[in-house]
């Protein structure tokens, strides 16, 4: 009761929000609003659907490697992808390895009867942190095999509070959970859940995969030349503080700054800091790109691609919020550098453990760790080398789901 009325309260502020005209909010409630009809048009009564579900973007490159090797082995099913966050939907409605992507309408008991009464999926994947109790009710009601899928745990999560026990039961609903650790593994051993396998993070898979599959970009190739490189990613401003003030001291130093929000506001906000050349990607030739010491990536969909050229990468967010993808970095074999918010990401700690990664808090810790790594071409190879193997010995968790959820009926 407590959570239907919790679910019925969030569905009424985004209204609320929409009205008042936030973006996101308005967004969603133009999505929820052409969910059924979509899905009335575009389900297959003869076909039997997979059923995706990803909060958002990040979510969804979790799922994704797992999407796209079923769609390949077992080409009897349709997929059908779901999304809760506009962040999430908004940049993937047209993704092509999916045959129906909308809008996962609001947990409330008639939205779940109709959606599920429409959709009849043959199995559920729900991504690392979705847990919609009246869904998780529903398809365990009606005995659709439904997974978690590289779900991580921790202690102070609601499932181990004891005011909570009651709402944890609905971990009972998942046929299996698919954890990325140990702990995740024991803490649910704590509270009874025992149809867990540990397989680990089907985020690394999806970064090989991005490599394997990356693009030659002939303008940052002119750019770079012959000289080192920085490749700063998911940039925010105290990130963009720290690396151009050392890189308008450090001639020998090229720049490439991809920030996270692409705004004209924020793109002169960099342009106001440096002291040296620069050309916004979207306007650079190669020639005009030859001729400056740092390029502006102000479009979205290169970072992945961007990184090979780099000798070393900074990761923002750590001074904010958290940090953002550090494997896409790594998976190209040169060390990575973030802020000090890291500690909430299982992959960071395990970069640093594994010498491919470098914590820093202040300007001082930034130019003493840069410093090290572009005169010391030995160190420097090293802590690359230890980045890159670290993805590479931790991949696999897809094929591990595909043979324990597919290839097994």
């Amino acid at each position: 009761m407590i959570y239907n009325l919790a679910i019925l309260l969030y569905d009424l502020l985004v209204h609320l929000a929409a009205l008042f005209g936030m973006k996101k909010a308005r967004l969603m409630v133009r999505g929820h609003r052409a969910v059924f009809p979509l899905l009335e048009a575009k389900i297959d009564a003869d076909s039997r659907y997979l059923w995706f579900h990803a909060a958002s973007l990040g979510e969804f490159e979790q799922g994704r490697p797992l999407m796209e090797s079923i769609r390949s082995s077992h080409p009897e099913y349709k997929i059908l992808l779901t999304f809760f966050s506009p962040s999430g939907y908004e940049v993937r409605k047209n993704y092509p390895g999916a045959d129906i992507i909308c809008y996962l309408p609001f947990d409330r008991p008639a939205n779940v009867r109709r959606f599920l009464r429409m959709v009849r999926p043959a199995k559920a994947f729900f991504i690392k942190y979705e847990f919609w109790k009246n869904y998780l009710d529903e398809l365990h009601r009606h005995g659709v095999p439904t997974y978690s899928v590289s779900s991580i745990f921790r202690p102070n999560q609601v499932f181990f509070k004891r005011y909570s026990r009651n709402y944890s039961r609905v971990l009972t609903n998942f046929d299996r959970l698919f954890v990325q650790n140990e702990v995740s593994r024991q803490l649910l051993a704590s509270i009874g859940i025992d149809r867990v396998t540990i397989v680990g993070d089907t985020r690394f898979d999806r970064v090989l995969q991005i490599y394997g599959q990356r693009k030659p970009l002939p303008i940052v190739e002119a750019f770079k030349g012959e000289q080192l490189a920085l490749v700063a990613g998911s940039s925010w401003p105290p990130d963009e503080d720290l690396f151009i003030s050392y890189f308008n001291a450090h001639p020998e130093l090229k720049l490439i700054i991809a920030p996270h929000v692409i705004s004209e506001a924020h793109l002169q906000e960099i342009i106001a800091k440096l002291r040296r050349p620069h050309v916004r990607y979207t306007q650079a030739t190669e020639q005009t790109a030859r001729a400056a010491d740092c390029l502006i990536v102000d479009c979205f969909g290169l970072l992945s691609s961007i990184y090979r050229y780099g000798e070393l990468a900074y990761i923002g967010g750590g001074f904010g919020v958290g940090i953002h993808n550090t494997l896409e970095a790594a998976v190209y074999g040169i060390p990575v550098i973030f802020g000090p918010n890291h500690t909430r990401f299982r992959e960071a700690i395990g970069l640093l453990e594994a010498g491919g990664a470098f914590s820093i808090s202040s300007y001082d810790d930034f130019s003493t760790t840069v410093d090290r790594l572009l005169t010391d071409s030995t160190f420097r190879r090293s802590s690359g080398e230890s980045a890159g193997r670290y993805v590479s010995t931790h991949a696999g968790a897809t094929e591990k789901v595909l043979r324990l959820t597919m290839d097994n009926g």
